[in-house]
């Protein structure tokens, strides 16, 4: 089937280029089955020609295979800066990063840290080039997430200029405000003073060449959010619920918060967090026990992909506690996360 599927995607030509699209190398990472067809259509640049050529890729899977579920996760990569184009300074550590992507949540304790490492680690497993900004100023967890607590990263001045140096492991560049603060202390900060840290977290941040920055955000829709959306290049966002229906009715406003037309944010899609109970002794028995099919009429509701549906699974929580990310070995956290791109 994924032959057949790739087939048909070399007949979508990008009039600009004069090319077909699997030629031009903008087709990765695809997964085809009867269950749904998944791919990236990854660009160069921003495209304006990108939604009619993701329209013609849906008819034509539409066509052959009616009925099945399409996913297409439209990526921006820059291969190289536009010659003669001046780089605004305040993004300059920003540009060799291929896709900026922050990972939201309209509530807390859905395990959207969680995701966020885990992704970032099975990114990395891939071997794709990843960095982390821990975004979420008053509840910084990467830190400890990563075994990375009381690590002081390094910085480098030129001139009046101070550059942070991003912790790196498990193939993954970090960097979080819990590094420059004790993990009991309470950092008191008022909208504009947070807004500022989280803006160095990311803009001023050596990240070097990557694939794919992603940004762990604090949940909610207020000051720090529609700060960093607009004063960082997002491509896109992923939005993180669990099944619960109070978790779901807040990230509905979250959803809403990235459409307005005064922040307009592309999202790529759902991430459904403890999505069922897996006992480790019974790998195919699954308990909904916050309830089940939410994420998905949510995903329908507002026409959005539903990404992923991690389960919980024993060992997950001493995972992160223990610094040691679930998605480092094979199983479901891994699993559930690795097609997403």
């Amino acid at each position: 089937m994924e032959n057949r599927v790739k087939e048909l995607l070399g007949e979508v030509m990008h009039p600009a280029e004069g090319r077909d699209i699997v030629s031009l190398g903008m087709v990765e990472n695809l997964h085809a089955s009867p269950d749904g067809i998944k791919f990236n259509l990854v660009f160069k640049r921003k495209d304006p020609l990108a939604a009619s050529i993701k329209a013609a890729c849906r008819e034509r899977l539409a066509a052959a295979f009616p009925g099945v579920k399409v996913d297409i996760l439209e990526l921006v990569r820059a291969t190289e800066k536009p010659k003669n184009v001046a780089v605004n300074p305040d993004l300059e550590n920003l540009s060799q990063v291929g896709s900026v992507i922050a990972v939201a949540s309209g509530k807390g304790g859905v395990g959207k840290s969680m995701v966020t490492v885990n992704l970032a680690v099975t990114l990395a497993r891939k071997g794709y080039k990843v960095g982390v900004a821990d975004a979420d100023i008053y509840g910084p967890s990467i830190p400890k997430m990563t075994g990375t607590e009381g690590v002081q990263p390094e910085a480098e001045i030129y001139g009046e200029k101070q550059t942070l140096i991003p912790v790196e492991k498990y193939g993954v560049r970090w960097m979080s405000i819990g590094y420059f603060a004790r993990p009991e202390q309470a950092l008191i900060w008022r909208g504009p003073m947070a807004s500022n840290a989280l803006k160095q977290m990311v803009l001023q941040v050596a990240w070097g060449e990557l694939d794919y920055l992603l940004i762990d955000l604090p949940p909610g829709t207020g000051d720090i959010q529609i700060s960093l959306v607009n004063d960082v290049p997002l491509d896109g966002v992923f939005v993180v619920t669990t099944p619960q229906a109070v978790a779901l009715a807040d990230v509905e406003k979250s959803i809403d918060m990235f459409r307005n037309p005064h922040v307009d944010k592309h999202i790529f899609g759902i991430v459904e967090n403890m999505a069922w109970f897996t006992p480790e002794e019974y790998p195919d028995h699954k308990y909904y026990i916050f309830g089940r099919g939410g994420a998905e009429k949510l995903a329908e509701k507002y026409n959005l992909p539903l990404l992923a549906q991690i389960p919980l699974v024993a060992g997950i929580s001493s995972d992160g506690d223990s610094g040691t990310p679930a998605a480092l070995h094979d199983g479901p956290v891994y699993e559930a996360l690795r097609d997403i791109f």
